[in-house]
């Protein structure tokens, strides 16, 4: 494995904004890392001028840190899919126009975007609706930030709950080279694939959609089993998807090169990722690690 590269979420926060973040993911012995630009439950924003972002670039620059291996979250509250609400819907394509526009500001390249849910107006029209709220998108932006659609865990009204919903997507969207997925562990295991069958799981995905559009892998273990389309995210080693089946999934020759993310929850307020990243990358789980937080 020549190209292993494993961060987590971390928070973009004052006083020192993005070079805080950079920061953050250093201390935590990451060589990549994801955040947002602002709170992901709203789409209040400060202008990027004022988030320090040279500051942050400067420091990636000097640490050696790969800057395409860098991701941006946007906010979940984004929902391309709802036709019910057309003031939700043009809201949602509104603030992801400006959502590109900052992550280009920031020189990341890859926005996770949640596809979003059709609230009950079926598969097919939410599938539409997202496909052409993508276009709108798209096709007026010409930075080359690619947007990753992430699996879904199917909860509620959820799109995205499978490759085909997915490939469906993707078919439809005109700008293909600005489009790729992200693949979450625990997503699939809720969603119901056979999580633990990693190369059946790729093969699966290779097939219906292409490994050149995986862009980002979110690394989860689920506290539910397989099929539950619950999307609540354990510790690595601690739910049910289990340790190895996450090395595997780390460490395969297939997804060398892919960033790949840690979402696990907090122990006692603090972030657990760098001993479950040291836990991951040499393929050696502690039992008792958690209780040292």
């Amino acid at each position: 494995m020549n190209n292993l590269y494993l961060g987590s979420h971390v928070n973009l926060s004052g006083p020192d904004y993005y070079l805080g973040t950079v920061k953050t993911a250093l201390s935590l012995n990451e060589n990549c890392f994801m955040f947002y630009t602002g709170a992901p439950q709203n789409t209040i924003r400060k202008p990027t001028n004022q988030l320090k972002i040279d500051e942050g670039r400067k420091l990636i620059k000097e640490s050696g840190l790969d800057e395409s291996k860098i991701v941006i979250h946007a906010p979940y509250i984004i929902n391309l899919g709802n036709t019910v609400n057309l003031k939700t819907r043009e809201l949602a394509i509104s603030f992801l126009k400006e959502e590109l526009k900052r992550v280009n500001d920031f020189h990341v390249k890859t926005l996770v975007l949640h596809p979003g849910s059709h609230v009950d107006a079926g598969v097919e029209v939410g599938l539409k609706a997202v496909i052409d709220g993508l276009n709108e998108v798209l096709d007026h932006d010409d930075s080359d930030v690619r947007i990753a659609l992430e699996t879904m865990a199917g909860k509620g009204s959820e799109l995205g709950k499978n490759f085909n919903e997915l490939k469906t997507i993707i078919d439809g969207v005109h700008k293909k080279d600005r489009i790729g997925v992200c693949l979450d562990t625990c997503h699939i295991n809720d969603a119901g694939y056979e999580v633990r069958d990693v190369d059946r799981v790729i093969d699966e995905f290779d097939k219906i959609i292409g490994l050149n559009k995986l862009l980002v892998i979110h690394i989860n273990d689920s506290i539910n089993g397989k099929g539950a389309h619950k999307d609540r995210h354990a510790n690595i080693g601690v739910g049910l998807i289990g340790f190895n089946t996450l090395v595997n999934y780390v460490h395969h020759p297939k997804l060398d090169g892919i960033p790949k993310i840690l979402e696990t929850p907090y122990i006692n307020e603090k972030p657990p990722y760098k001993k479950e990243i040291e836990m991951l990358r040499n393929k050696k789980f502690d039992p008792n690690w958690a209780y040292s937080f």
